[in-house]
């Protein structure tokens, strides 16, 4: 019988940016064939900007010939004051029934994500817009800190402040468990950290994943990318579409991150929360 739709989709709607992906399965796991994102900061009222994005997205996945299996939705829904309306006008655009997922399966299925590849004793680390999802399998932390939240709280380039803001901030947070692990950070900012850190001038996933990333050459793109000017930032692989004005605060949390964590290198995976939609 002929099948209208041999591969399979994905959508994320997050805090900062929308991401579709087009896969198809083989041997049990989730091939990319085609990624897009487009920022959309939705939690500023951008839903028709949206609902643009997600009816561009359904007619790339549908000529590519894939159907949309999943759509979620995460910390911006989360906290929303009108989800039923954005859920249907989510639905509207994407013919598909979005899901709000809690912190827990948001975590989860990076981790599954991620796992399937590198193996079940590894930690993610989700870092989106605002929030954090860091996850070792069974046991999982969320912490309601993101690249957008610090920049909006601490500015493009985040002053002394930070150094006191982060200290008191960990004392409420036990992230022991979590320590000395093979740990793999997932989302816009690590992929921007290493597409940075190794220059590759364009998007590709296969040159990112498990590229390792230590952490002086963390501190080595902070300074680099606080010497540039916004025009210039924003003009960097990896920093398109607004991603400029939020990557530095990004990253010195991943660095504050990596010390809390007691470890000295991470590794970039271009994998989660939409590859994890689409696994078994």
């Amino acid at each position: 019988m002929f099948n209208a739709f041999p591969h399979i989709a994905s959508i994320d709607i997050g805090s900062h940016s929308t991401i579709l992906l087009v896969a198809k399965k083989e041997d049990g796991n989730v091939k990319a064939l085609a990624q897009k994102m487009e920022v959309c900061r939705l939690d500023e009222g951008n839903l028709e900007t949206l609902c643009e994005i997600l009816t561009k997205f359904r007619g790339m996945a549908h000529s590519l010939g894939a159907e949309i299996k999943a759509v979620a939705m995460t910390e911006a829904m989360r906290n929303a004051n009108n989800q039923e309306k954005i859920l249907q006008a989510v639905e509207r655009a994407v013919w598909v029934k979005p899901r709000i997922i809690s912190n827990e399966e948001e975590a989860e299925l990076s981790y599954k994500a991620v796992s399937k590849i590198y193996g079940k004793d590894i930690l993610t680390a989700d870092v989106g817009g605002r929030s954090t999802e860091l996850s070792i399998g069974k046991k999982f932390l969320s912490m309601p800190v993101g690249a957008l939240a610090l920049s909006e709280q601490m500015g493009i380039i985040p002053g002394p402040e930070y150094k006191k803001w982060a200290k008191e901030f960990f004392k409420s947070i036990n992230i022991k468990p979590f320590a000395k692990k093979d740990t793999y950070f997932v989302g816009g900012t690590a992929v921007a950290l290493g597409m940075l850190a190794k220059e590759i001038k364009h998007f590709d996933a296969e040159a990112l994943e498990g590229q390792t990333i230590f952490v002086a050459d963390i501190e080595r793109v902070i300074i680099h990318l606080s010497n540039l000017s916004k025009e210039l930032r924003n003009a960097m692989p990896g920093l398109e579409q607004g991603r400029g004005d939020v990557i530095i605060c990004g990253l010195y949390w991943i660095r504050s991150l990596c010390e809390k964590l007691r470890i000295d290198s991470i590794k970039i995976s271009a994998l989660g929360l939409r590859f994890g939609l689409l696994c078994d």
